[in-house]
């Protein structure tokens, strides 16, 4: 099967990979799942992940999800996106300035705020956690709800100790539990200039941070992972096998790809 140019669209529901890792290449990007183990008391995946790319006017769109109780949340938040495919594809196709990336947040506000959306919540039983990224030209942007993780990996910010672009928050949801429906809804939103050379973006759920032992607590390891001379693909492997070999019970899923910036990135006035 080509992936080169198909929008992958996933929710643990239809295969779950308990026991089997799974590493799938969509082009350039990379998409990781594990269900958990099945002998740690593992029989279900809740997390989900969508996939758009478009190399041509250079870009990425991807959203990743964590529910809990069901995969039902995760499952409408994938549908609403897919009903909204071609206009926010037409706002990805925009010149890259801030206006753009201020519309679509105003356009993901909306869907999530919409009566429709909001009365669909009602009837799931779960919620999810949720993280959209978008990478355009030399700008990474997202929008988290709840606490999956995105990760900026390159060796200047890494000199630094800066690794992490989002903060996980706790007792925040999209689905039954609803930050949109509250008088003030919580989310957070960012934008980051990604460095000159190799920038890797690594998003994940937290079964990645959370399995026993704390392998990748400390995003030192993974990072040094991707240091590592084998290909991408096998460094993946290699973490989904490492959390298995603990007893992980919670699922995991991780999107990662690289981006070469040939263009500047800001520096200090005395450098």
């Amino acid at each position: 099967m080509n992936n080169a140019n198909k929008d992958f669209s996933w929710v643990g529901s239809q295969e779950n990979f308990v026991d089997k890792p799974s590493v799938l290449q969509l082009n350039h990007i990379l998409v990781g799942r594990y269900g958990g183990n099945s002998n740690a008391g593992q029989y279900k995946n809740e997390d989900g992940c969508s996939v758009w790319f478009n190399e041509k006017e250079d870009w990425e769109f991807i959203i990743l999800l964590d529910a809990h109780n069901t995969s039902e949340s995760a499952k409408k938040i994938l549908e609403q996106f897919d009903n909204e495919k071609s206009p926010i594809k037409d706002l990805l196709s925009l010149p890259t300035n801030h206006q753009t990336f201020k519309r679509l947040e105003d356009k993901i506000l909306n869907l999530f705020q919409s009566e429709e959306f909001l009365s669909v919540c009602r009837e799931v039983t779960g919620e999810t956690a949720c993280l959209i990224v978008v990478r355009k030209d030399k700008y990474v942007w997202w929008f988290s709800v709840g606490d999956c993780i995105l990760y900026l990996f390159h060796q200047e910010l890494a000199a630094l100790g800066q690794y992490q672009l989002n903060q996980r928050q706790f007792y925040e949801w999209i689905g039954q539990v609803n930050t949109f429906e509250q008088e003030v809804p919580c989310y957070t939103v960012g934008i980051r200039e990604l460095r000159q050379g190799e920038n890797r973006l690594f998003l994940t759920t937290d079964g990645l941070i959370e399995c026993p032992n704390e392998l990748f607590l400390n995003p030192i390891h993974i990072y040094n992972i991707f240091g590592n001379l084998n290909d991408d693909q096998s460094n993946i492997w290699s973490m989904l096998s490492n959390i298995k070999n603990n007893d992980v019970r919670d699922s995991t899923t991780v999107v990662s790809w690289k981006v070469n910036i040939s263009k500047e990135a800001t520096r200090p006035s005395n450098q």
